[in-house]
């Protein structure tokens, strides 16, 4: 795991597999943040964690306390070979058309154990869309591939999934059980051709056609590639679904989602939100759902969510409000953004 120097101590980024972390992580988490760092944790607009403020020895220990809890990659030196986005609803949703947690998780594991992968940029990034209803389908990704049914997967490269007629249109389709091949030989196929200054798709894609990259991969697969699937649109997702109580699958329970405060969380604030529910999962816009609630207990867990500071509806003003790290932590960085948000908030009306 790596912990990089920032302006208010050590940044140790903590990447999690779809987002999801269990009671006990997030527990371990918060102590690790107090004995090691500042007491403060960011969640990021990846779905991860950051511990802030790793104090100088005491980084060994860090990785070690996290590594038992089970936070660390599969192979040493493959941390960054995790960078698989999903839906914070990737299993949960019923009108998703399939479930893309099992997929998000093979292709984190293949990433890890394939060696030359870990010449990727820790930037390098994945985007799996199952069809869930609520997915961050803004972010570009280096390659991203979205579900057209449970069979059938289309993907594209340094975008996001085509939404309007006006979008780049996916490049080709596979079938679902072909996506691991297809990431395998994407990923091979650019650090077959990109320059050492080429470390993200959209750098390979000023020298090489999207034409020349698809023939070599087509060159390692022992299928075709569909690529009559220019006129698909993913349909929209709908960001206020992070919010609130909501069916969690075809079961019983339900899962509860509120917004982090300008994605920063204390240490009392996490272990808080672990005693509230067995799994958590971290969002792409910086908040929390809680998972396997009792529809019993929703509304009280609800209300615990407002008196820990978090907003549990989209017309809240931290509801709209994100800020990066700002002065105090960042040395790049002329204002203390997270400061002046606090009072901005005071004034955005419903």
């Amino acid at each position: 795991m790596r912990i990089v120097p920032a302006r208010d101590g050590g940044l140790c980024r903590i990447r999690l597999a779809s987002g999801e972390l269990t009671a006990a992580q997030a527990r371990a988490v918060a102590q690790a943040s107090l004995e090691f760092g500042s007491g403060f944790i960011d969640a990021t607009n990846r779905a991860n964690l950051q511990i802030r403020g790793v104090r100088e020895g005491s980084q060994e220990a860090l990785v070690s306390r996290l590594v038992e809890a089970g936070l660390g990659p599969v192979t040493p030196g493959s941390d960054d070979q995790r960078n698989v986005m999903s839906s914070p609803l990737a299993g949960l949703d019923s009108h998703a058309l399939l479930d893309a947690a099992p997929l998000v998780s093979t292709l984190i594991g293949q990433m890890q154990r394939d060696a030359r992968l870990h010449q990727l940029s820790p930037k390098f990034a994945l985007m799996v869309d199952g069809g869930e209803r609520l997915a961050m389908l803004d972010h570009p990704h280096d390659v991203w591939l979205s579900a057209v049914s449970a069979e059938r997967f289309v993907f594209g490269l340094s975008g996001c999934p085509p939404r309007f007629e006006n979008n780049a249109p996916a490049l080709a389709a596979v079938k679902t059980g072909h996506v691991p091949a297809l990431v395998d030989a994407l990923l091979h196929t650019f650090l077959d051709l990109a320059q050492p200054w080429q470390t993200r798709m959209r750098d390979l894609l000023t020298t090489c056609s999207i034409e020349e990259i698809l023939g070599r991969v087509q060159e390692k697969l022992g299928f075709p590639l569909d690529r009559d699937v220019e006129h698909w649109r993913r349909p929209a997702s709908d960001a206020r679904l992070r919010f609130g109580v909501h069916r969690q699958g075809t079961g019983d329970s339900v899962c509860v989602g509120a917004q982090v405060s300008l994605g920063r969380l204390d240490a009392a604030t996490l272990s808080a939100l672990a005693d509230l529910a067995p799994r958590l999962r971290m969002t792409p816009w910086q908040s929390v759902m809680l998972l396997d609630v009792p529809p019993a207990d929703a509304h009280a867990i609800v209300e615990q969510l407002a008196a820990l500071g978090l907003a549990t509806s989209p017309d809240e003003p931290f509801a709209r409000l994100i800020a990066c790290t700002g002065s105090p932590g960042c040395a790049k960085s002329f204002a203390d953004t997270k400061a002046d948000a606090q009072l901005l908030a005071r004034s955005i009306p419903p």
